[in-house]
C-alpha cells in the first residue's frame, strides 16, 4: 500500500472510539448528554414551548429564548418557576436549579 509522502499509516480504532472522538470534536457530546432536560422543559411548556426553546444547560443552569416579549415577561415573572418544578419533576431530580430567560434576536 502506498502512502503520501510524509504520511504514516494511523492505527485501527474501534467504531466506539471513533464515534466518541468525533462527538466530542464537534461539541454534539455535550448536548446529548443534557436532551433529557432539554426535553423535558420543552414537555413541561406544552402549548408555550414553540415561544421558549431551551438552547443550552451547563452546570444546573437552563438557557432559553423566548420568541417575544410578552412570553418573556410571563415567564420571568409568572410562570417560569412554576414550569422549571414540572420538568424537574418529568426529570424525576432537581436538575434544572436556574432558569435564564433571554429574548430572541
Amino acid at each position: 500500500m502506498r502512502y503520501a509522502a510524509g504520511r504514516k499509516p494511523r492505527e485501527a480504532v474501534s467504531i466506539a472510539r471513533a464515534l466518541d472522538g468525533f462527538l466530542a470534536a464537534t461539541g454534539l457530546s455535550e448536548r446529548l448528554r443534557h436532551s433529557a432536560v432539554l426535553r423535558a422543559w420543552s414537555e413541561a411548556l406544552g402549548a408555550l414551548s414553540p415561544h421558549a426553546r431551551a438552547v443550552r444547560f451547563a452546570r444546573g443552569e437552563l438557557f432559553v429564548e423566548i420568541d417575544s416579549a410578552t412570553h418573556m415577561h410571563e415567564l420571568a415573572n409568572f410562570t417560569g418557576e412554576t414550569f422549571r418544578e414540572h420538568a424537574n419533576a418529568r426529570l424525576g431530580s432537581e436538575q434544572i436549579r436556574r432558569v435564564h430567560f433571554q429574548l430572541k434576536r
